[in-house]
């Protein structure tokens, strides 16, 4: 019977994948703020640009692992380092040479995180503040709080703890791979330099917030739990289960990769065993809302707040309402749904939630099935082949330089100016370019990754189900919430993994034809995991 489970699972999202890559050759998913502002673009596709793209970026790809496959004959202990050094330093360049300001959000928790530490004030959590309609951001402002009450008060110090959180989330790809295939089988070096060099990977730590630490807590989280159900130990499941709370408690969306953990493991749990599988739920559930408890009891003892943070916050109706909406298929709706909560209802979580009750039902009635349906659609299609995870904005910014905490453009000002702003300089053709390249090479990563999912089935292996479980997740829910392709930066890893796996596949299928004995003239085998 957890044969039958898995494979369900693996066909569904071998459906959504397959989906993705046709819905490619007729619309082409943008996000480009220079040309378009902050909205979510679906225009018709060049099918020849896209192809020929494909075609670069597969051969890129080959010649890539080719060179790679030369490092497997050295102990991971030199590469590792070696690889995961050469990406910082990249990233460290990236840094300087786009020195993007926060803004919006991230602009917001950095003048919180200041406040509280050289003003003591915490009236941000009373009605009207920003911590009290998201209670849940608190962690982040905390976490900037402490670095800068440590470190002197520069983008830089914060920019480079990202970093290093990027570098774990890259050990972490190399360590599932492992977890994977097994650990015994030769070195491959591959997805390793394919995570440390992975563009969004190597721009979003310009982004002061939560995606790059909550990433590298949950992915981190998703390896313990593989560990636990390969090895069985209880160690594993302890570490999965702090990470996981934290990686929850940075980044909201916690849940998902708790549910599919739970799957995974009674999906297993006669290997494991139900004693040992039962208590490790146990451990992953009763530790998962522990840093939130925490964060209330200390506000509440602090004096900060009278009642637990969240009991006055914007409900999770106002993020379903937002999903809702014909013009802009679920993102951003300029404020609308905010309006709601803080104007109609003054502040009230309970007034709030009828009224974005009300407007959903109303936004349900008054659409036709197909118009809905369309909705979802594009909905789902923007956000999943996007491609960029928004770095146009969160990585590379735009605008004139402005130095110090002064309030930037919406896109994201430079502190000064370089070559590399210039040559990105508004719509230039680098920056078209890159988001192009991106763009296809997640088209790419999707047709690998399915490749992954249907030899998997074919060959009745299902060792990739906590990844398959996840994304899964993570695609039922933003059908639902408000979407930006941005929120989806939790899951390049599993998609860099399972792409990373089609792709020896891939070459695997070749192997008996003269092109693929051609194309890689040494025996390549698949992946069997």
């Amino acid at each position: 019977m957890p044969q039958v489970f898995k494979k369900a699972f693996y066909l569904i999202l071998t459906f959504f994948f397959g989906l993705f890559v046709v819905s490619s050759f007729f619309v082409r998913a943008e996000y480009n703020f220079a040309a378009y502002g902050d909205n979510p673009i679906l225009d018709t596709q060049r099918p020849i640009v896209l192809i020929l793209l494909l075609l670069a970026l597969a051969a890129l790809a080959l010649f890539a692992y080719r060179l790679c496959r030369k490092l497997n004959r050295y102990s991971p202990a030199a590469v590792v380092p070696a690889v995961l050094g050469a990406s910082l330093l990249v990233q460290a360049a990236l840094i300087f040479l786009l020195p993007r300001l926060p803004t919006d959000d991230s602009q917001t928790v950095l003048a919180l995180a200041l406040d509280m530490l050289y003003r003591n004030d915490y009236s941000t959590f009373e009605p009207g503040g920003y911590l009290h309609m998201f209670p849940f951001n608190f962690s982040i402002v905390l976490y900037l709080k402490t670095l800068l009450a440590i470190f002197p008060n520069n983008y830089l110090v914060i920019k480079l703890f990202n970093i290093l959180f990027s570098l774990l989330t890259t050990l972490m790809i190399y360590l599932i791979y492992r977890e994977l295939t097994g650990r015994n089988k030769a070195n491959d070096y591959g997805v390793l330099l394919f995570a440390a060099f992975y563009v969004p990977s190597l721009l979003m730590p310009n982004l002061i917030y939560n995606d790059v630490i909550g990433t590298a807590l949950l992915t981190s989280a998703i390896y313990f739990v593989l560990r636990f159900v390969n090895t069985k130990s209880f160690k594993s499941i302890v570490f999965a289960a702090l990470l996981l709370a934290l990686g929850n408690y940075f980044r909201g969306i916690g849940a998902i990769v708790l549910i599919a953990s739970v799957l995974c493991i009674l999906l297993g749990i006669r290997r494991i065993g139900v004693r040992r599988g039962l208590l490790s739920l146990l451990v992953l559930a009763a530790l998962f809302n522990v840093p939130a408890w925490t964060q209330n009891a200390a506000l509440q003892a602090g004096g900060v707040t009278e009642d637990p943070a969240t009991e006055h916050s914007a409900p999770v109706y106002m993020w379903l309402n937002m999903g809702i909406n014909l013009e802009r298929f679920g993102f951003w709706d300029n404020m609308q749904s905010y309006r709601i909560y803080q104007r109609e209802a003054g502040y009230d979580k309970a007034v709030s939630a009828e009224l974005y009750k009300q407007s959903i039902r109303e936004k349900l009635s008054d659409a036709s099935f197909g118009e809905l349906l369309g909705m979802y659609y594009k909905k789902l299609i923007w956000t999943w082949t996007e491609g960029t995870y928004q770095i146009d904005r969160y990585g590379i910014g735009s605008g004139s330089p402005d130095r110090g905490f002064a309030r930037s453009s919406i896109a994201g000002s430079y502190s000064y100016d370089t070559w590399l702003t210039g040559l990105f300089e508004g719509d230039s053709a680098a920056r078209a370019g890159l988001l192009w390249a991106l763009y296809a090479a997640g088209v790419l990563m999707y047709a690998f990754a399915g490749v992954r999912l249907v030899t998997g089935i074919r060959a009745k292996r299902y060792g990739e189900v906590l990844p398959v479980l996840v994304l899964l997740g993570f695609i039922g829910f933003y059908l639902l919430w408000e979407i930006k392709s941005r929120y989806l930066y939790p899951v390049y890893p599993l998609l860099i993994v399972l792409s990373y796996m089609g792709f020896k596949d891939t070459l695997a299928l070749l192997a008996n034809s003269a092109l693929g004995r051609r194309l890689v003239p040494d025996e390549e085998e698949s992946i069997d995991g």
